[in-house]
């Protein structure tokens, strides 16, 4: 019996197909590693970029050799598109992720998502009753090194467990970065803090939470400069994470366990040329392994596309993001406090 439709997209296998995606905002991140990462992926075809301008948005199709258009509702309009990665900056994100997936489109959202626990559970919720892919983009989860200090830490390498340390920080941005806005979600906390808070799931499970914070705020601004928390999970296990962009460039997470600690030193953002090098101390030895190099944009993309065509597990990403929000929230009210 012949199941064939007239729509080709629905008569070609898994393997055969290519998700559609199209781009909402031509962010300076978008153009140096997401978007490339999507042209270079063959289960991808960048369909369109959008921008509130024409000519930003025709530089960037050029570049990337796809469509342009003006405006981000238009683009959300198009019928030829099944998915969306959205690079605006975070107090925008509630309004065009929700329009996204309000359109039918699976998402790859910048990170944050949302600047509040509350508007990432909208979304969340959006995207599941949909039966949607929601996913916030942090690249770093997909690099192998991270893969490495896990198998370590299963096989015993370190002992138990007992702290983490991640730390990210930068020197200052130029007084026109949007990061530096607090109407558009800038500050220390939605931009570098979210990693190390990343990083504390990541190595101390699900069940981390905030037990205190400090954040530092310009005066001019009004944005968080620079903070630092306290976290803990229900086994007593604890992190200490430090951030900013006041201070020289630093980018390291250490797991320090009961007989030894295993240290990165380009935990968040290694390039794909770089072979991360891992520190593994035991009692008075160090061992220095220098990891193979990997592309985590390039994987990241990979593992979104495949699920958004397989439609594999639409629930973690939500749940992952969910959560880390909650973090978010939790480090702002104990840091204003």
């Amino acid at each position: 019996m012949d199941n064939r439709t007239d729509n080709p997209r629905e008569n070609a296998t898994v393997a055969d197909r290519v998700l559609n995606v199209g781009v909402v905002g031509c962010a300076a991140i978008a153009r140096r590693n997401t978007i490339p990462a999507l042209v270079a992926d063959p289960s991808v075809r960048l369909v369109a970029v959008a921008s509130r301008t024409r000519e930003k948005a025709e530089a960037v199709a050029r570049r990337f050799g796809c469509e342009a258009v003006t405006g981000y509702a238009p683009l959300l309009a198009r019928d030829d598109i099944d998915a969306v990665y959205v690079p605006l900056p975070p107090a925008l994100h509630a309004e065009w992720v929700g329009k996204a997936l309000e359109a039918g489109k699976h998402v790859l959202a910048e990170k944050p998502l949302a600047v509040s626990g509350a508007e990432a559970a909208g979304l969340v919720a959006a995207a599941r009753a949909s039966g949607l892919l929601l996913m916030e983009n942090f690249a770093f989860l997909h690099h192998g090194q991270h893969d490495a200090v896990r198998a370590l830490i299963d096989e015993g390498a370190i002992g138990e467990p007992r702290h983490l340390t991640a730390e990210f920080g930068f020197p200052p941005l130029p007084p026109d970065d949007i990061r530096n806005d607090a109407a558009l979600g800038g500050g220390a906390l939605l931009d570098a803090g979210v990693y190390t808070l990343r990083a504390a799931s990541l190595y101390l499970g699900p069940t981390v939470t905030v037990r205190g914070a400090v954040l530092r705020h310009d005066p001019g601004t009004g944005v968080d400069m620079a903070g630092a928390a306290l976290v803990g999970d229900v086994a007593g296990r604890t992190g200490q994470l430090a951030f900013g962009f006041d201070r020289s460039y630093r980018c390291a997470c250490t797991i320090w366990g009961s007989e030894g600690s295993i240290t990165l030193d380009r935990a968040f953002t290694a390039p794909p040329t770089l072979r991360p090098l891992l520190r593994l101390r035991r009692q008075d030895r160090l061992e220095e392994r220098t990891l193979p190099a990997g592309h985590q944009f390039a994987t990241l993309v990979a593992s979104f596309a495949r699920t958004a065509l397989e439609g594999g597990d639409l629930k973690t990403p939500g749940d992952d993001a969910q959560r880390q929000a909650e973090l978010v929230d939790a480090v702002r009210s104990a840091g204003e406090r």
